[in-house]
């Protein structure tokens, strides 16, 4: 079957990005406090639940993948872009990164303890989010935990510049009620949400949803 041709897109773009975006998007230390609480807190209820690995989705040079490997978690990094993870490779050998997509994950059933999925949703057509979510569902263990974060809104935009470099991928801002409504009908159960107002480096509203796989009776 044919690659979606916005997988494509979003992986050629970031294949012609990623050196320039190592450098223009600032690490983990230089995140607001509360987002970097919330991977904290993330980082916590994963390793005290024990029930597996953390899969960083979209994790791009590996920075978020790392913070969360300095935090205690058992954690690899999936990224669509060879590129992307050739740099993560480079920067953070002792850990592990594979090129992979979220519409097709390349795990087992109920395999992960956690996913993180931060600032990696936004490219995917709200059309495809069921099928990536059920993909989350999928493989999270039961009573593991998924920690999404990234940008809130209803637009769509067309960039055609990122980074310095021409791009062709699209992003899709969607509301955080109806985020939080296609968890749900995924099966993962929605326990704490954080919603910001732009501010410092971001300047658009983002958010954070904390989800959890139901455990079976």
């Amino acid at each position: 079957m044919a690659e979606p041709s916005f997988l494509t897109a979003v992986r050629e773009s970031y294949d012609t990005v990623a050196a320039d975006y190592v450098e223009r998007v600032p690490p983990p230390a230089a995140m607001d406090p509360l987002s970097r609480g919330m991977l904290a807190g993330f980082a916590e209820l994963v390793r005290t639940a024990g029930l597996g690995p953390v899969a960083d989705l979209g994790c791009g040079p590996g920075r978020v993948t790392a913070h969360l490997a300095g935090l205690g978690v058992s954690v690899f990094g999936v990224d669509l872009s060879p590129k992307m993870i050739g740099l993560a490779r480079q920067a953070y050998p002792s850990l592990r990164f594979t090129e992979g997509s979220m519409t097709a994950l390349e795990m087992r059933d109920d395999e992960l303890g956690g996913i993180l999925a931060w600032y990696s949703t936004h490219h995917t057509p709200p059309q495809w989010l069921p099928d990536v979510f059920a993909e989350f569902h999928r493989t999270l263990a039961p009573g593991g935990y998924l920690l999404w974060g990234d940008y809130v809104g209803d637009e769509r935009l067309q960039p055609t510049q990122g980074y310095g470099h021409p791009v062709s991928y699209e992003s899709y801002l969607l509301p955080l009620n109806r985020m939080t409504g296609l968890l749900e009908q995924a099966g993962l159960l929605v326990t704490a949400r954080l919603e910001q107002e732009p501010g410092g480096r971001v300047n658009r509203p983002h958010a954070c949803l904390l989800a959890r796989k139901p455990e079976k009776p």
